[in-house]
């Protein structure tokens, strides 16, 4: 991904299909990891509990990215359902979204082929009107300066868009510090040359 970031849901955000006189509705949501994924998912199942099914799928990462995600077809034919449904998220270009379709049934077979259509469709239809926000990327440093260089690196922090999570005086100052990709380069120099190369910048392992 560019350092730029990417599309994110920036709300929860819902839109009904009539198919063959089977009510299709779909529900959109931020999900940044696995665990609010189910958690959305099973909030729109609380909300729907007389449906005929409640399909759903989920990124939980990066656009495109399929290191997490899930699916299900929630007792519609196999394949018929989450499958499609995972295959229109991980192509929306958008990331961290989970979706739920909400189906009741109208009456009328749609067929296998009719289903995976209608519920991809669902989740198409939904992303084109789903808000959302920009996620930018960040790297977290340890920044450790002298006291006489605090200023100049409080400075170069706003200037790159950093958000300070700590500050540790002691020997040395430290400074933990959310950095956006894209400035992280560009800020490791201006550090350097405001220090004479004093300072020592770590970067801090996510778990």
């Amino acid at each position: 991904m560019s350092g730029e970031g990417y599309p994110i849901p920036a709300s929860t955000h819902r839109t009904e299909r009539m198919v063959q006189r089977s009510r299709f509705i779909a529900t959109l949501a931020h999900a940044p990891d696995v665990e609010s994924a189910r958690a959305f998912i099973e909030e729109v199942r609380a909300e729907f509990p007389d449906a005929t099914h409640n399909c759903w799928a989920f990124v939980a990462g990066p656009p495109g990215s399929t290191s997490h995600v899930g699916f299900s077809d929630a007792g519609e034919p196999h394949g018929t359902a989450g499958r499609p449904m995972l295959d229109v998220l991980l192509h929306s270009g958008i990331g961290e979204v989970a979706a739920v379709v909400t189906r009741y049934f109208g009456g009328v077979k749609l067929g296998k082929g009719g289903l995976v259509r209608a519920y991809g469709g669902a989740v198409q239809h939904s992303l084109e009107t789903l808000p959302t926000r920009l996620l930018v990327e960040r790297l977290t440093l340890d920044i450790h300066v002298g006291y006489a260089d605090v200023e100049p690196l409080r400075r170069l922090l706003a200037e790159a868009g950093a958000e300070v999570l700590e500050e540790h005086y002691g020997a040395d100052v430290r400074y933990r510090a959310a950095v956006p990709t894209s400035s992280a380069d560009s800020l490791r120099r201006g550090i350097a040359d405001v220090t004479a190369g004093r300072a020592r910048i770590e970067d801090v392992k996510q778990q």
